[in-house]
């Protein structure tokens, strides 16, 4: 053998000697910093459980509780009986248009064939809703306020 080729065989001795070496220092390194962060991890984990069995219970916890106790009612007052005029007010906005078939009050034509079927009949159509006007004009009116603005309607359209 030659000088040159007992260099390159002695090169790649040493070559292969130097990574298998650091290879060794390598594993080396990572299992004593796995062994040094093993306590770390625990009590990280320990923290993430914690912290998540907290999250969990806070988003399932009841809103409220219930209470089968009952509460006496407070008896509400009728609203109040309003005159004829005042009560035909919001009635007005169909009635003074003829939106939606409403017949318009002044209209005695109209008003006629209405006034023959009785006050009585015009009474309930108003309190109960006929056709598209719903009951008490969906409003949250007395009976008698009802039957004032028709009264007034039929006043006017005579």
């Amino acid at each position: 053998m030659s000088e040159e080729q007992m260099n390159d065989s002695t090169f790649n001795r040493l070559f292969i000697i130097m990574i298998l070496a650091m290879t060794a220092l390598t594993a080396i390194i990572m299992v004593l910093a796995s062994v040094a962060s093993s306590e770390v991890n625990e009590k990280l984990d320990a923290r993430s459980d914690r912290e998540n069995t907290q999250a969990v219970t806070s988003r399932i916890a009841p809103v409220g509780t219930f209470s089968a106790t009952t509460v006496a009612a407070t008896p509400t007052a009728a609203p109040a009986d309003l005159t004829g005029a005042d009560a035909y007010a919001p009635c007005a906005a169909c009635h003074a248009s003829g939106a939606a078939g409403a017949p318009i009050v002044g209209d005695a034509g109209v008003w006629a064939e209405r006034i023959a079927k009785g006050t009585e009949a015009l009474y309930s159509n108003a309190i109960n809703g006929i056709g598209a006007m719903p009951a008490k004009g969906g409003l949250s009116l007395s009976d008698n306020t009802v039957k004032a603005a028709v009264d007034y309607m039929l006043e006017q359209s005579k």
